[in-house]
């Protein structure tokens, strides 16, 4: 397995700061658009996040570094990189591919502000699709919120988008008549702004096209080992509770859904089609030498059969539950790699908490 071995190791950078000076320090060094990624979301700014980066992280990039004609576009999105002191191999981990799939966005954001990483470097991107994060635009339910509210130990609400599936009818042109990808196969016209049915994307494509040809090119430049795509389906849907994993990733995806089961989280696993294109954990398996995953959690938002969902507090499936499956798979994809790898290349990370103690809690307590 020395195929999967990367040397992107630059020296860490270590940071000692506030949520409220690392705001500032950020926008020093990597300019205003670093700034403007991590103010607070207000009413006033629906295209803003409010992600305040902990101590883990040691640089802040952007999607546009990989792909230049972002820049300015709804599509750019901010990136966060985590080095460990510990050379190791590098994980790529996102959420928000569909902007309504809460629980992978929540996991990204809980991983930038709360969590470490002590061997490797993990490049996480909270809202992969940026156009589709900025709003809900109702297509898959009409009760599900435009915002949904957190509120931290200290007692302050936080504010997230839940936003769409799709990227925004406004910020790509008109939808075809039929979508066909380019590695073949037909499916509905507005799929051409899933994110998900698009890769390995264009350069010179649409702006769904354009985002998932900037993923694939910070996987080739940073040599990425382990892509992981955190997703959501419909409580009934059959995808619920799922690992989804390319060919060359099921023996890591098997012994990570053991581990799972063993602490009682029952995942089932599915390997990824070939007939079906466009899909993260086939292109990224097919198109860089990374290990290709889609973690699927059951939200009720998606649930038609619920006519005002509660996307937080469900008492089936609350939010705080779908993060830590989340992040548990997450672990136990990266624990089961690091058996398969030399020393030198293992991932990783941790929280200062128990990811067992999210089960049944307050999500935003464990927010900064």
């Amino acid at each position: 397995m020395d195929s999967h071995r990367r040397d992107f190791r630059p020296e860490r950078i270590v940071l000692r700061r506030t949520a409220i000076v690392a705001i500032a320090c950020v926008s020093m060094v990597y300019g205003a658009r670093a700034l403007a990624a991590q103010t607070v979301a207000s009413a006033a700014d629906p295209t803003s996040h409010d992600i305040r980066p902990g101590y883990g992280v040691t640089e802040t990039r952007w999607l546009s570094d990989y792909l230049p004609a972002l820049a300015n576009t709804a599509g750019d999105t901010p990136i966060y990189l985590m080095r460990g002191d510990m050379e190791g191999g590098t994980l790529l981990l996102f959420g928000g591919t569909h902007g309504n799939e809460i629980a992978g966005v929540m996991a990204a954001t809980l991983m930038v502000e709360r969590g470490t990483v002590s061997q490797g470097t993990v490049i996480v991107i909270p809202h992969a699709n940026n156009s589709a994060a900025q709003r809900n635009d109702g297509a898959r339910h009409s009760g599900t919120p435009q915002w949904f509210e957190l509120t931290t130990a200290s007692g302050e609400a936080r504010r997230f988008r839940y936003g769409s599936r799709l990227t925004a009818v406004g910020d790509q042109d008109p939808d075809p008549e039929v979508f066909v990808h380019p590695l073949g196969g037909e499916i509905a016209g507005s799929e051409a702004r899933n994110l998900n049915r698009n890769h390995p994307g264009k350069a010179n494509g649409t702006l769904t096209e354009q985002i998932s040809y900037a993923l694939f090119q910070l996987a080739a430049k940073e040599s990425v080992d382990v892509v992981i795509d955190m997703h959501e389906s419909s409580v009934t849907s059959r995808l619920a509770h799922m690992v989804v994993c390319h060919p060359r990733a099921m023996e890591v995806g098997a012994m990570a859904v053991l581990d799972l089961e063993m602490d009682g989280i029952a995942l089932k696993q599915e390997v990824s089609q070939q007939e079906f294109r466009g899909l993260s954990h086939r292109e990224f398996g097919d198109h860089t030498d990374a290990l290709a995953f889609l973690v699927e959690t059951p939200n009720p938002g998606q649930e038609d059969s619920i006519e005002e969902p509660d996307v937080v507090n469900d008492p089936e499936a609350p939010l705080s539950g779908r993060v830590h499956t989340h992040l548990r798979a997450v672990k136990a994809i990266l624990d089961s790699y690091g058996f398969t790898v030399p020393a030198d290349g293992k991932i990783e990370i941790g929280f200062p908490f128990s990811l067992d103690a999210l089960k049944g809690s307050d999500l935003g307590t464990f927010l900064r």
